[in-house]
Parts: C-alpha cells; sequence; structure tokens
C-alpha cells in the first residue's frame, strides 16, 4: 500500500511529491497519477501558448521546498539566452524555472513515481482509501491528495459555446497551443488580462492584423492578489471567519482578475501606439461564422464590428470546483462537508476526510485567494508536512 497517492502532476502535485521525498518519504511509497505524458504537461503548454517569457511570481515561489533554491541554482545554470531576473522581486525568466523544475523533478526521482492515467473514482475505508484508475487498476494508499486545477475547464464565452467547426480556440484548449503555432493573416483576441495581453504581444509581429477585444480597460496589478494575502496580514482575519460563504465572497473582492502586469502593459501599449493590435473594449454580441473565418459584432463599441481569420479566447477556466463527477461522487457518497459554492470545507491540515487532502483551487477556502498559485502550493505543503508523520 503506498504512503501517498498524488491526484495531479502539476505546480502543486510535483511540489509536494518533492517535499514528501525530501522529508523522506521512500519514492517507492508515493504516485502522481496524471493521463499527460509527462510532470508539468499543462504548465508547459499554457507557457508554449501563451509566449510567457517570465513569470508574475517572485524569485522565491519555486517547486523546491528551500525558498533560496532557485536562486542557488541560477548561479551555476549555464543554459540561459535571456537574462534570468526580472524587476520587480526578481521574477525568474521562464526558462530558468522550468530548468530548476526539471532539475527537482530528476533530483526526487519524481518522474518514476508518474502514473500517466486518470482517476475515475475513490472509496474510502478504516484502512485504505482505493483509487480506481481508467486503466483498470485500483491502487490503494494510505493517503490522497488532489491537487486537481481547473486546466480542463477553459471557460468559453456564451457567444462561443454553440459556433461548430468555427476558427474559434481556447488559448488554454486542446487545440489552442497548435492553432497559436500558425496564426492566419487577421485574428482577434478576447480577453483583458495578463493572458491576452500575452498572446496579443506573441502575435503582434507587424505581420497581420491584431485586434484584443477586452470588455473592461486594462487594470494593472503587479500579483494577481494583494502579496498581504501571502502572510497573516490578510490571513489572519480571513481564518477568524468562521462562515465560508463570507470567505468565498472575500477572495472574490481580493482577486485581481483580468489584470495585467504594469511591465506588460507598458509593452502592451506601445505595441498599440505603433499599430501592431488594435486595442477595443468591447464585448462581444454575436459571432457570425464566414467563408474564411468569423464576423463579430461588438454593439456600441467604438469599433463596432470586425472580421477576422480566427479568434483566440483568453477567457480564463470556469469558476465551478474542479475535478468533475468523481469528485461529486466522493463527496456524496462519504459526506464530506463542502460550502455553497461546492469547493470543500476543510481543516488546518487541509483534510477533506481524514484519508483525503486538497492542494489548489479545492484548498482555496482554507488558504485564500493564493492558493492556486505556486505560493499556494507552497503553504498546503506546510500544512501537510505537519502531518507527513513518521519521517525524518
Amino acid at each position: 500500500m503506498l504512503d501517498w497517492l498524488i491526484v495531479g502532476g502539476g505546480i502543486h502535485g510535483v511540489h509536494l511529491g518533492s517535499r514528501l521525498v525530501r522529508r523522506g518519504v521512500p519514492t517507492e511509497g508515493i504516485r502522481i497519477v496524471d493521463p499527460a505524458p509527462r510532470l508539468l504537461h499543462q504548465w508547459h503548454r499554457c507557457v508554449e501558448a501563451t509566449g510567457m517569457t517570465y513569470l508574475r511570481s517572485p524569485v522565491v515561489h519555486h517547486l523546491d521546498g528551500d525558498p533560496y533554491a532557485l536562486k542557488r541554482f541560477a548561479e551555476t545554470w549555464t543554459g540561459a539566452t535571456r537574462p534570468l531576473f526580472r524587476p520587480p522581486y526578481d521574477r525568474p525568466s521562464v526558462e530558468l524555472f522550468a530548468a530548476h523544475a526539471a532539475h527537482v523533478i530528476e533530483r526526487d526521482g519524481l518522474a518514476d513515481v508518474h502514473v500517466q492515467d486518470r482517476v475515475e473514482g475513490v472509496e474510502l475505508s478504516c484502512d485504505a482509501a482505493e483509487v480506481r484508475l481508467a486503466s483498470g487498476t485500483t491502487v490503494r494508499a494510505e493517503r490522497v491528495v488532489l491537487a486537481i486545477g481547473a486546466s480542463e475547464q477553459p471557460h468559453h464565452p456564451a457567444w462561443a459555446r454553440d459556433l461548430v467547426d468555427a476558427p474559434v480556440h481556447h488559448v488554454f484548449g486542446a487545440d489552442g497551443t497548435g492553432a497559436l503555432d500558425a496564426p492566419p493573416d487577421s485574428v482577434a483576441i478576447v480577453g483583458g488580462g495578463i493572458t491576452a495581453a500575452q498572446v496579443a504581444l506573441r502575435l503582434a509581429d507587424g505581420q497581420r492584423n491584431v485586434y484584443l477585444l477586452m470588455r473592461h480597460a486594462p487594470r494593472a496589478h503587479v500579483f494577481d492578489s494583494d502579496p498581504g494575502w501571502i502572510g497573516p496580514k490578510h490571513m489572519r482575519a480571513f481564518l477568524a471567519t468562521p462562515d465560508h460563504d463570507a470567505r468565498r465572497r472575500t477572495i472574490q473582492r481580493a482577486r485581481h482578475r483580468g489584470s495585467i502586469p504594469p511591465r506588460q502593459l507598458r509593452r502592451l501599449k506601445g505595441a498599440i501606439d505603433r499599430g501592431d493590435v488594435t486595442a477595443v473594449q468591447a464585448t462581444v454580441q454575436r459571432a457570425t461564422p464566414t467563408e474564411q473565418g468569423l464576423h463579430l459584432d461588438l454593439g456600441d463599441a467604438a469599433l463596432p464590428e470586425v472580421t477576422v481569420d480566427a479568434v483566440f479566447l483568453a477567457t480564463g477556466f470556469e469558476a465551478r470546483r474542479p475535478g468533475g463527477a468523481w469528485v461529486d461522487a466522493l463527496r456524496d457518497g462519504h459526506e464530506l462537508p463542502c460550502a455553497a459554492c461546492g469547493y470543500p470545507i476543510v481543516d488546518r491540515a487541509l483534510r477533506w476526510h481524514p484519508r483525503v487532502f486538497v492542494t489548489g483551487p479545492l484548498a482555496e477556502l482554507e488558504l485564500g485567494p493564493v492558493s492556486r498559485n505556486i505560493v499556494g502550493a507552497r503553504r498546503a505543503s506546510e500544512r501537510m508536512m505537519a502531518i507527513a508523520g513518521g519521517y525524518r
């Protein structure tokens, strides 16, 4: 029987796996279940799709346990093709972060514990958690960690949902990366946050018409929530609030949704001033397929309509709780507590059940607005390490 089975091979699952190994849990007692061909596959795919070159997070937020490990790694790493860090807060380059992540995975033997499969159900008993996989295998573990993100539920606006065989691609959808690798001569990017800005800058090479359609004026924020949410400044009052519905409202207010870091916003405004990007504050009212693309009705915007070869949606992810039907069945079958929003109510160690722990989005009613981020993965592992038990 395994000591720990982690569901999800993204940032959260890999960081937790590394922390467990460094604490002394043998790799024979750990498995990371993820359907992708390699760990961090979705992260790499999203980075490639957006053309991101530097992280939004500071140098101390990475996948190793030691906050200063990335900085030390950078001192001896020789693979750089651009400056390793950018202000503010010494944000690492994507290539440095990826190289360090690969180092952590190799050092801790995490690729060897990756099971390329998909979870279809979890049954809990006094003796173990039995995890049923799509391959037909059942795996027994003492503890299961749900490190599930929202990557499989990209949000499509209502006007785009009924379009069939139209050139509409979600940046984080299954076909988004491929479509962005060979963009046509005229494109519209729908969204007003960092992803939309990144994609617009990636495509703005002066060789095509790039329209950026934003519902609101650009909002400049260095991070996607105030740094006070990382520590006790804001979290003390948050954790003192027993009403989980009130916690949800606080999270919604605290997140800077649709925001762009100031440095990137300056680059975007430069592209707009040069005419490489046409920015329109508008909401798409209707999309009508044409012979070669789409005609977009923008209502009473300054530019009321535009016809493009393809549309790229940078509209984020669905707000609903990730995990789908098998997490519903786990919740219902064992009467696990949830708030009205559908997200788990967990204890300080992030236990939803004595054998089930959560991290990432599923932990946000305990970890607050930063729960989905890299620092959220670090905070979650710190909570769980307190009960890892029996290892040094």
